[in-house]
């Protein structure tokens, strides 16, 4: 072969294997990259604070670092914490956004829609509300939690501690309750334990990305009963029993007279009992949970209509009924004025040596 043959085929080799080479050159070494868990958010003035959870292994034990900075966008927050770090922050294994009550209350719509555009943080990330200083949260947990850095995430975590008294809601759910005329969304409201790391105190329920309600553990409860999220979820029957929740499901008939929604809807349960008081029938028990459920489910759903927040979604069953044009008014033309008939069958699994009658 000729010389300058072979410069040829060696320098179009060369290229070759540059163009078929999969690129890594631009990549950090995990040793090198700051993996948060958790975002703490709240906003002074035109400013946001933004604190990170960050887990950090040593030995066989792991530790957390608390850091934070003010700026006035939350990407430029996160990127004066990484310039002043030794390593880079990458928060696409962000668990947790958790947003102070004021600037929830305030709105977090530009939050939001910038964690979605940005695609830097998992739109699966759950969202929580903080019920006290974001400042005081993270210190307290800090202090408290053994297995610091992962304590704010496993607490929303079905193989950990989650429990149905629990809403879980998503980024991606949030941003569609803002830009829906007919879903809402309740997020789960979070605050420093007493003798715990953390404790629940409800719900915050959301409307067009504002917090304008909140519920409480067992009306959250009752939320995810109708989400079909019950599972192992207990309730106290009176004075007679206290029964778990093995599974729910739920069907609706919906309609629409003189502009007014009608909807039925049947949930079945299943239970087992966990105590009881005294020597109850099953037939009690069915009864008076079949009353006690009922009652706190027409509680609750009032206490909705009164803040116009469709959280249950059951607007979504008018779409198709609702011209397009009047759809932007459900929530004060047409939820408001809903009438909604909530049944239930309850199926006890573990009857036992309970009374039939």
């Amino acid at each position: 072969m000729k010389p300058h043959n072979r410069i040829y085929s060696l320098t179009f080799c060369f290229v070759l294997m540059l163009w078929i080479l999969t690129g890594c050159w631009d990549n950090k070494d995990i040793n090198h990259r700051l993996l948060p868990v958790a975002v703490g958010i709240k906003k002074i003035d035109n400013e946001y604070m933004v604190m990170l959870d960050i887990p950090e292994p040593t030995g066989g034990s792991k530790k957390t670092k608390i850091v934070s900075a003010k700026e006035e966008t939350i990407s430029k927050a996160v990127d004066t914490i990484s310039k002043n770090m030794e390593s880079d922050v990458d928060l696409l294994h962000v668990k947790l956004i958790l947003i102070q009550r004021g600037t929830a209350e305030d709105g977090v719509k530009d939050i939001i829609a910038g964690f979605m555009r940005s695609r830097e943080v998992s739109p699966k990330a759950l969202v929580a509300v903080c019920d006290q200083d974001i400042n005081e949260f993270f210190t307290e947990i800090e202090k408290t939690t053994a297995e610091k850095g992962l304590s704010t995430y496993n607490f929303f975590e079905k193989n950990a501690g989650w429990n149905p008294d629990i809403a879980l809601t998503r980024i991606w759910e949030v941003y569609r309750g803002i830009h829906s005329y007919t879903h809402d969304v309740a997020i789960p409201m979070i605050r420093s334990g007493k003798s715990t790391p953390m404790e629940q105190v409800g719900s915050a329920i959301l409307k067009n990305g504002k917090m304008v309600e909140e519920i409480s553990s067992n009306e959250t409860l009752l939320y995810n009963v109708f989400k079909g999220e019950s599972s192992h979820g207990e309730i106290e029957v009176m004075e007679h029993a206290t029964v778990m929740i093995l599974s729910s499901k739920i069907a609706h008939e919906s309609f629409l007279q003189n502009r007014i929604p009608y909807m039925i809807s049947l949930i079945k349960m299943k239970v087992v009992i966990i105590e009881t008081k005294g020597d109850p029938s099953s037939n009690l028990i069915k009864k008076e949970m079949n009353t006690v459920l009922s009652k706190r489910f027409q509680e609750l759903f009032l206490k909705l209509q009164k803040s116009e927040a469709d959280i249950f979604g059951v607007g979504q069953f008018y779409r198709n009924q609702i011209p397009r044009k009047e759809l932007k008014n459900w929530r004060s033309d047409y939820y408001k004025n809903m009438k909604m008939d909530i049944q239930l069958k309850i199926e006890i699994q573990n009857e036992g040596y309970l009374k039939t009658t």
